[in-house]
């Protein structure tokens, strides 16, 4: 499954140490201006060396369209593009040619193909990603047009977390840390600690949170379909994600159905509204017209730049020390992917939701 969506589908192409990645984008509505420099400015945002608490690998990841656009507008037909892999040290990867790195994806591959590429991880890099952020860029500028913003955030490094509901936040203050923490004390306090773990050769995992502001009510279906599946579904399929949440999640069956039932009213606008939204503007599987906000948990990267034990190919045990330029923690590179499957899972569902 190199496909994702129904109506609006994105298949990706390409490996982390091939020619480049690439994508086609079908279903896509004509008629959309697609605005060159936010695209970019997206992947800008994903692309590796951004700072030094991410990968050191210098790439930079310039999208070029094939297909599909023509005079600045989408013509409703597959919308092709690719962006060229130009920085590799596939040599940095030789030592894990016959190994198995633990928590990684090598050893499933071999299980289920017989064979894998093992610069880089090959298709199971988050280098992958990079086409999910051409088509949720798309997905975007389709979704303006309907009012929509969909804006992620780091939300907790390791042990570190905000505890500010998002209402009380500046996302205006988001892209002013390299960890995209719009809490700018509590991002030097991840910058610190995402250093300290870099330097000490390991990795640390995280939680992000996401918004999508301005989506109407009726989204989405009752019982296969349902919205926040959708959403599950979609960001489960991101490289190190280990789970998903919406609205109160979890920490809501500690609650009493008195204290987080969503209570209705009628606002001055005379329409139906909640008072609170613990639902996550999700009810039933459709959305309410509330906010609808989700926080994705990443595990630690699996690559360590310290030694492991595993085994190699043939069953032996053997110790492991990967080489190479790693991300120490995904958390920063993965908010706007976080946004890209948010964005394409909800244009997916309006254009159904029209089709009837």
């Amino acid at each position: 499954m190199n496909t994702f969506g129904n109506l609006f589908r994105l298949t990706s192409f390409g490996e982390s140490h091939g020619e480049a990645i690439g994508g086609v984008i079908d279903g896509c509505p004509a008629g959309i201006a697609v605005d060159m420099s936010f695209v970019q400015s997206e992947l800008e945002r994903r692309k590796p060396g951004q700072s030094d608490i991410t990968t050191s690998r210098k790439e930079p990841d310039k999208v070029a369209f094939l297909s599909g656009i023509f005079e600045g507008k989408t013509t409703g037909t597959p919308i092709g593009f690719i962006v060229r892999n130009t920085n590799q040290h596939s040599s940095d990867y030789d030592n894990l040619k016959d190994v198995y790195r633990p928590s990684h994806a090598d050893y499933t591959y071999q299980i289920k193909y017989g064979i894998r590429d093992h610069r880089g991880g090959g298709r199971s890099s988050a280098r992958e990603t990079i086409a999910r952020i051409v088509g949720g860029a798309i997905a975007k500028l389709t979704l303006r047009q309907s009012g929509i913003q969909i804006t992620a955030y780091t939300s907790q490094i390791g042990n570190i977390q905000m505890n500010k509901p998002y209402s009380e936040l500046d996302f205006n203050q988001i892209e002013s840390t390299p960890v995209r923490c719009p809490d700018l004390a509590i991002a030097q306090q991840m910058i610190q600690l995402i250093r300290e773990v870099k330097a000490d050769g390991d990795t640390i995992g995280g939680v992000i949170t996401c918004v999508c502001q301005g989506v109407s009510a009726g989204l989405g279906e009752p019982v296969f379909g349902k919205l926040h599946a959708a959403l599950g579904s979609a960001m489960l399929s991101i490289n190190a994600a280990k789970g998903f949440e919406y609205g109160l999640g979890f920490e809501g069956v500690q609650y009493r159905g008195s204290e987080i039932n969503d209570l209705f009213y009628r606002n001055s606008e005379g329409g139906i509204a909640t008072q609170t939204n613990y639902s996550g503007g999700i009810q039933g599987g459709i959305s309410n017209g509330e906010d609808i906000y989700f926080r994705v948990a990443f595990k630690p990267v699996a690559t360590l730049l310290k030694e492991q034990q595993t085994v190699n190919s043939k069953g032996v045990e053997t110790s492991l020390k990967a080489k190479g330029r790693h991300d120490p923690c995904v958390l920063p590179r993965a908010v706007p992917i976080v946004e890209a499957m948010a964005a394409m899972t909800l244009l997916d569902y309006y254009l159904y939701d029209i089709s009837k």
